[in-house]
């Protein structure tokens, strides 16, 4: 493939997105196979290390020998978001273009994929007393309870958020108290119209049937493979139940079982329907995005297509 391609004035990246367990990881390598291309995860959860079944992490055999950048990047402990995900992915996708590579951005983050694309609006930082305050609050009334508060004060932003989706809802409140202005509208303000690169953005469209199933059988897998050995040893390393990552999908559930709280039975089931609900919040996000081009994703030669015909064309 012709090498000017590469270096024009904004480096180029192509979006593999869609719902969990729909098949990003492992279409993406063949694309990169095809294309001589690098993969950028935008999974906010396979950054950590030694969360590998839980995340799904595409394993060293599945990568078929191409090179994945931001997989395993801090610990659990560590504190990983969207604007320090954007401070390192945004330079990689420029030096793999400058290396006559393809460059693949690779998850179904949404808010990373958009971060690194269209930009980040500031917003403060984390205020440790404020954010214990609505924890308690949360803990005590529950999260259903503080997001009718946020759709009083900015309903544009609750319109977006779950109402089960605790850490977005307390953020937007704590944004709301420490800048006394509506998230929604410094969202506005900032346009999201930065074009640092130039991307394709592509989405794997599931029948919703067919998703379930495979989200029902990769769970079932996922804890036979070992995810309660998994999360014991994360445990014992000493990490603690409360962490952000430890309270994610998957691994909050092993601790219940762990616990003795749930049967394996129960475990499975509960783990199997939040990530169906997770799956569909994730669908959600990307159908409000009019820039995804939705494929089926057993069509590889369409994926391909679409990605020649992208990387060929002038900025």
């Amino acid at each position: 493939m012709n090498q000017d391609i590469y270096t024009q004035k904004r480096p180029k990246a192509i979006v593999i997105a869609g719902p969990t367990a729909s098949g990003k990881s492992l279409l993406s390598v063949d694309l990169a196979l095809a294309l001589k291309g690098e993969i950028i995860n935008a999974d906010s959860m396979q950054v950590y290390r030694g969360m590998d079944i839980g995340t799904a992490k595409p394993t060293i055999e599945e990568r078929k020998g191409i090179t994945h950048h931001l997989l395993d990047v801090v610990d659990p402990d560590e504190e990983f978001n969207t604007a320090l995900y954007r401070s390192l992915a945004l330079p990689m996708v420029s030096d793999i273009c400058s290396r006559g590579k393809t460059c693949f951005v690779v998850g179904g983050t949404g808010l990373y994929i958009k971060g690194l694309i269209k930009g980040l609006f500031d917003c403060p930082r984390t205020d440790i007393k404020i954010r214990e305050t609505l924890n308690k609050e949360c803990k005590e009334m529950g999260s259903e309870f503080l997001h009718a508060r946020l759709r009083k004060l900015d309903p544009e932003s609750a319109c977006t958020i779950h109402p089960n989706d605790r850490m977005r809802i307390i953020r937007a409140l704590e944004i709301i108290i420490l800048t006394d202005s509506r998230p929604s509208d410094l969202k506005k303000s900032h346009g999201f119209n930065e074009d640092n690169l130039k991307a394709l953005k592509l989405c794997l469209n599931v029948d919703r049937e067919e998703l379930y199933s495979r989200i029902n059988r990769r769970t079932r897998a996922m804890v036979e493979s070992g995810l309660p050995e998994e999360t014991e040893n994360l445990l014992k390393k000493g990490y603690s139940p409360g962490l952000k990552a430890m309270k994610s999908i998957g691994y909050r559930h092993m601790i219940k079982y762990l616990r003795g709280e749930w049967s394996i039975e129960e475990t499975v089931y509960r783990l199997q329907m939040d990530t169906r609900r997770y799956a569909k919040r994730q669908l959600t996000w990307f159908r409000s995005d009019p820039e995804f081009i939705w494929l089926e994703p057993q069509d590889f030669d369409a994926f391909l297509e679409k990605t020649s015909k992208f990387l060929i064309e002038t900025s």
